[in-house]
C-alpha cells in the first residue's frame, strides 16, 4: 500500500523526503541522552561499528549493484556499467578527500583528557565531522529512488535512518560530556542530521533532471560512503583495544542490513 502511494510520487519528492525522514535518526539516535549520562569506549565503538556494516551493505546492494544495473542498460553492457560506477566510486572517495583535507574537522570520540577548553573544541570539531559525513549519505539517499525503484529507496533511506542511530547518540553524548545540557545536545545532535536534505537534495535533482547521471550518482555516493567507513569509522573504532568487538559488529551490521533488504523489497 505504501509503496504503491510512492510510486505515483516524482524522484525528486522521494529522495528530498526520504533524506529527510533519513536526517532524524541521529535526533532519535541522542534521545537516550535525556536519561543516561555515560556509555563504555566499549559500547560506543560497538555502536559505531554496527553503523559502519549497514553502511557497507547498504553501499553495495542499494547502490552499487543497481548502479551498474542502470549503467548497463543506457549502455548495453554490463562492462561499461561496471566501468562507470567504478569511475565514479573513485571520484566520490576523491571528492570527500578533499573536503577532509580543506575543511577543518576532527574524528569520532577517543575519550582523551584534557583541558576543558581543549576537549570542547575537539568535541566541537568532532560535530563537524559528522555533519559533513552526513552529506553523502543523503545523497546517496536522494539517488537510491532513480529509475523509479521504488523498494530500493526505502531500503537505502531505512538503512541510512538505522546507522544515524548510534551516530547521533555519540554526538549528544560528546557535548554532554564537555557541560552541554541534555536538551541542547539532543537538538545539536538532531542538526547535525538535517545537512543529509541538503545532500539528498542534490542527488535527487541529478537523477531527476538526468536519467543517463543515475549510475554515476549512485557511484559517487558509494564512493563518498566507502570513504567515510574505511577513513572515519573503522580505524576509530579499532584503536580503543576493542577490535574484536568492533570486527562483529560491523559484520552484525552488515547482516542486519541484508536481511532488512530482503524484508523492505
Amino acid at each position: 500500500m505504501l509503496q504503491s502511494y510512492l510510486g505515483t510520487l516524482s524522484v525528486f519528492t522521494l529522495g528530498l523526503g526520504a533524506s529527510f525522514a533519513a536526517s532524524l535518526g541521529t535526533g532519535v539516535g541522542a534521545l537516550p541522552v535525556l536519561s543516561l549520562s555515560r556509555v563504555s569506549q566499549r559500547a560506543q565503538d560497538v555502536l559505531q561499528s554496527i553503523a559502519a556494516g549497514i553502511m557497507l551493505a547498504a553501499t553495495v546492494m542499494s547502490l552499487v549493484l543497481p548502479g551498474i544495473a542502470a549503467g548497463a542498460e543506457q549502455l548495453g553492457s554490463p562492462r561499461a556499467g561496471a566501468l562507470v560506477v567504478a569511475t565514479a566510486v573513485m571520484l566520490g572517495a576523491l571528492a570527500v578527500l578533499w573536503v577532509h583535507r580543506y575543511a577543518p574537522h576532527e574524528h569520532f570520540l577517543s575519550g582523551r583528557a584534557g583541558p576543558l577548553s581543549s576537549r570542547l573544541r575537539r568535541t566541537w570539531l568532532f560535530v563537524i565531522a559528522i555533519t559533513l559525513h552526513n552529506f553523502p549519505e543523503g545523497m546517496a539517499v536522494g539517488v537510491g529512488f532513480g529509475g523509479g525503484d521504488v523498494g530500493n529507496g526505502v531500503s537505502l533511506s531505512s538503512a541510512i535512518f538505522i546507522q544515524n542511530l548510534p551516530e547521533g547518540f555519540i554526538v549528544a553524548l560528546g557535548l554532554l560530556a564537555v557541560g552541554y545540557g541534555r536538551r541542547f545536545s539532543v537538538l545539536a545532535s538532531f542538526a547535525t542530521g538535517l545537512v543529509e536534505t541538503l545532500g539528498g537534495l542534490i542527488g535527487a535533482a541529478a537523477v531527476a533532471t538526468a536519467a543517463a547521471a543515475l549510475p554515476w550518482a549512485m557511484g559517487f555516493a558509494a564512493g563518498a560512503m566507502l570513504f567515510v567507513i574505511s577513513h572515519e569509522i573503522v580505524p576509530e573504532t579499532h584503536r580503543n583495544g576493542y577490535e574484536t568487538e568492533a570486527t562483529f559488529g560491523l559484520i552484525g551490521g552488515f547482516v542486519m542490513m541484508v536481511l532488512l533488504d530482503a524484508v523492505l523489497r
